[in-house]
């Protein structure tokens, strides 16, 4: 206790410490006999004192001797020991060694604190998988790995894999639950794992459209008390129960679930309240889904909910509130930022670096999609509810283009004008949109272009081909980059023929907008016109890239490899038009014709039946149906092709000649007698009708006949008088023509010769002689069936031409028909029944009864 001083006030607690012992002072080491003798000589190698123990630290140690007192030991040189007190004085405390050496390291080893040294760690004890707890984190990581990749298949589309995984999670996880309960650890259950498996397994059963096994795991789900926050998933619930069209059920889980959650998640309640909004709207209880949505857009007002509302005062008819809700709409705050922060400066580089980064990000994205759906029900709302807020639409909307010019969507107004001006158009007032229209030449360059655009097309659609040029260009001017304007130009120089012109406008469209569908459409059908078929198939095929379901582009392809000489392709391109449109009967008839070119008569006959069967009124098809039949020897089932184009062309008296000859080819003489009967009163003027029914009573033996052979002869002798007038009359103009060019040549000192087909001039000598040669052959008949003598010539010529004079005109139903029907060298196709051919019938009836009708060689829809 002699060294213990018991501080005072007066004291100073760190007294002593900046005490000097000379001692250690370094400079006077050079002085110090003892230490230079140390250095110079083996004095100072000797080895150091070590501690009795290992470990401890080297310095002065107290001896004890056998009467208890401590001797303190001294260096050789008497320098005093680390620890020892002089003077009696204490001395601060110091560590007990120091760091990094210790009394066991001999001299000059290597500093080393961290054991490097000693090598690498040993292995890790591997871990013993057969513990029950090993067991359990192992299954609980695969049920999670399950649920991840149920997750990546549903994002995928792999819907069926996606709820297999959920499934088999499910099972997995149950199987975990029985372990743990095996292993006496079942208050540690994990529920998060099983609330999601269970959830990620009814929304996969949702996507599967699987909703009872749905609605039983939400069902789980909810009743277990010990999922907090379950009452929301009856949200889901209430959505599949929409999805069935159970909406009493759907409301009432809306409710409850609406009941369950606080006001905190606000959000989320006004969400759940659309749903019973919109749910309450088709049940068609319109004045409770109007109590839902006033609510919403009293508390949190948006673009749905106010377009919504509308729809539920249009229902209801109410006119104020209408307009009451259209101007809530249209003050709906968007919360998106003003375009002009995306408009770069020209003095700070970096700002203008900030926004050309962020001008095309998503958040700039989502801003404009946002804008573009509140545009698009602004709109279809104006539209809607002008014809009903006034008694006439124009009122209604010039109310709504007044209310919109007040918003913050002035650029709509323009667009409201545009859509009055359509409008007109739908209720046919072609003169009110031409002139809604016209008041936007004054109007800024877009508008104007959009104007002038459809003004040419309006005029194009009456074709009234200059007024269209006209606003085509105005719209050009306004807009060259417009690429509706490009294609009506182009559509107004390909309707004058010019082709290529037409094509360089389709070009610039398309450059202007690639995705114009129109303009590559109108390249395709240019360069069909110019015979430049490779690159018309270049364009429809890259069309078909684009519109894969589009029988018009497919039904192109096929007509351009039908012009290419493949139908094997056109067949291929028509069998898919008739995939996306089985009921188109021009492709059935294109398909079937295809099929005849390629002598498969029986395909043919298969696609042209049901051509005929969707279609009953294509001539060309009844032309076939009916010649195929007579081909095979069916005559009675072509009677009725026959019949139908009868009705079709009832002026056209070869269907009618047709049905005759069917009967009488079938042997049924007495149908064929009355059908020719009534032929020859319809056409009295017939030489076919006539020559038929003399040879009918003839082989009938019917008295009827001499009146048939005199009204034959005297037909045929008009007919001949008709020929030569026409013939004379021909003569005498090509006379006075030549005449007038021989004269003016001759006035001139030139001789001008006259050029005189020969064909043309062998047909009128056949005609004539034939003509010629009947008239003789059946003058006898004639002069034996007059009642009195024989009259002078002039008698007769006299009789003649009052008989031409009292022949209907041309223009009478049985002149329609062609001169070749008319012809006196007309023969039976089907001739007598013994001499009918067993081969080709179907030519001698194209070639002879189907003359006039031939088939169009351009069945394209362009």
């Amino acid at each position: 206790m002699e060294h213990v001083h018991l501080a005072v006030e007066e004291d100073d607690l760190y007294s002593g410490y900046n005490d000097y012992n000379p001692t250690f002072d370094s400079e006077e080491l050079e002085n110090d006999v003892g230490f230079q003798q140390a250095v110079r000589t083996s004095h100072g190698r000797r080895p150091p004192m070590t501690a009795k123990f290992p470990g401890t630290p080297i310095g002065p140690r107290s001896l004890a001797s056998s009467f208890g007192a401590r001797l303190h030991m001294a260096s050789s040189m008497g320098r005093p020991m680390t620890g020892a007190v002089q003077d009696g004085s204490a001395r601060p405390m110091t560590a007990v060694r120091a760091a990094g050496y210790t009394s066991s390291l001999s001299r000059g080893s290597a500093f080393d604190p961290l054991g490097q040294s000693r090598g690498p760690a040993p292995a890790l004890e591997a871990k013993n998988e057969d513990t029950p707890e090993e067991k359990i984190k192992i299954l609980e990581k695969k049920v999670n790995d399950l649920i991840e990749e149920s997750c990546m298949a549903q994002s995928m589309g792999a819907l069926q894999v996606a709820l297999e995984k959920a499934k088999e999670a499910g099972r997995k996880e149950r199987a975990l639950v029985r372990q743990r309960e095996q292993s006496g650890s079942a208050d540690h259950i994990n529920l998060d794992l099983t609330y999601s498996v269970l959830l990620n397994l009814a929304n996969q059963y949702t996507n599967n459209e699987m909703y009872p096994e749905a609605l039983n795991s939400y069902q789980i789900i909810v009743k277990n008390k010990m999922f907090s926050n379950a009452g929301r998933l009856k949200v889901n619930m209430a959505n599949i129960y929409f999805k069935q069209k159970n909406y009493p059920k759907a409301i009432k889980f809306y409710r409850m679930a609406l009941d369950q959650i606080t006001n905190a998640h606000k959000e989320m309640r006004i969400k759940i309240m659309q749903n019973i909004g919109v749910v309450f709207i088709c049940m068609g209880q319109y004045t409770d889904a109007i109590t839902s949505f006033e609510h919403i857009m009293s508390e949190s007002p948006n673009i749905k909910t106010g377009f919504n509302l509308i729809l539920c005062y249009y229902a209801i008819g109410d006119r104020e509130r209408m307009k009451k809700a259209f101007q809530k709409l249209i003050s709906v705050p968007l919360g998106i930022d003003d375009e002009d922060k995306y408009i770069p400066s020209n003095e700070d580089t970096s700002s203008n670096m900030v926004i050309e980064a962020i001008k095309n990000d998503k958040l700039h994205q989502m801003e404009r999609d946002l804008k573009t759906l509140a545009e698009k029900y602004i709109m279809t709302a104006a539209k809607l509810i002008a014809p009903a807020i006034e008694t006439l639409f124009a009122t209604g909307f010039d109310w709504c283009v007044d209310m919109v010019k007040s918003s913050q969507y002035v650029e709509l107004a323009n667009d409201l004008e545009i859509n009055k001006a359509i409008t007109y158009l739908r209720q046919k007032d072609f003169n009110q949109a031409v002139e809604t229209l016209k008041a936007f030449e004054k109007k800024d360059s877009r508008v104007k272009s959009a104007a002038a655009t459809n003004l040419s097309f309006l005029y194009f659609l009456e074709k009234d081909y200059d007024q269209a040029d006209r606003y085509t260009d105005l719209a050009m001017n306004a807009d060259r980059y417009n690429p509706a304007a490009l294609i009506n130009k182009g559509n107004t120089v390909f309707v004058k023929q010019d082709y290529e012109k037409a094509a360089e406008f389709y070009k610039e469209a398309l450059r202007n907008d690639s995705s114009c569908t129109e303009g590559l459409y109108n390249l395709g059908l240019t360069y069909k016109r110019l015979n430049r078929l490779e690159e018309a198939l270049d364009c429809f095929l890259k069309l078909h890239a684009i519109l894969r379901n589009s029988s018009q582009v497919m039904y192109q392809l096929a007509s351009l490899y039908e012009l290419l000489e493949n139908p094997e392709q056109g067949i291929e391109w028509l069998m898919q038009v008739i995939s996306v449109t089985p009921t188109d009967a021009q492709a059935l008839a294109k398909l079937g014709e295809l099929h005849d070119g390629e002598g498969d008569k029986s395909q043919a006959f298969q696609y042209y039946y049901e051509s005929f069967r969707y279609f009953p009124s294509n001539i060309d098809v009844i032309e076939w149906l009916g010649a195929y039949y007579i081909e095979t020897q069916f005559c009675e089932k072509a009677i009725q092709y026959f019949e139908r184009a009868t009705l079709i062309q009832p002026t056209q008296v070869k269907w009618q000649l047709m049905v005759a000859s069917c009967y009488r080819r079938s042997g049924n003489s007495q149908k064929a007698l009355e059908t020719y009967k009534e032929i020859h009163r319809k056409f009295p003027e017939n030489v076919e009708c006539l020559r038929f029914l003399v040879r009918l009573c003839t082989d009938m033996q019917l008295k009827e006949v001499q009146d048939y052979a005199t009204k034959l002869k005297k037909v045929e002798k008009m007919k001949e008088i008709r020929e030569q007038r026409i013939k004379s009359g021909r003569e005498g103009s090509a006379r006075s023509r030549r005449e007038g060019r021989e004269s003016s040549a001759g006035s001139a000192g030139i001789s001008t010769p006259v050029l005189i087909s020969p064909k043309k001039s062998s047909v009128m000598d056949e005609v004539k002689a034939v003509s010629q040669s009947e008239s003789k052959h059946f003058s006898p008949l004639l002069d034996s069936g007059r009642d009195s003598g024989r009259s002078s010539s002039s008698t007769k010529g006299e009789r003649l031409s009052a008989k031409m004079r009292s022949l209907p005109g041309s223009n009478e139903p049985y002149e329609a028909s062609s001169p070749k029907e008319l012809d006196a060298s007309y023969v039976d196709p089907l001739g007598p029944q013994m001499d009918r051919p067993k081969t080709g019938v179907k030519k001698r009836v194209e070639d002879d009864d189907f003359a006039d009708e031939e088939l169009g060689d351009d069945l394209l829809p362009e």
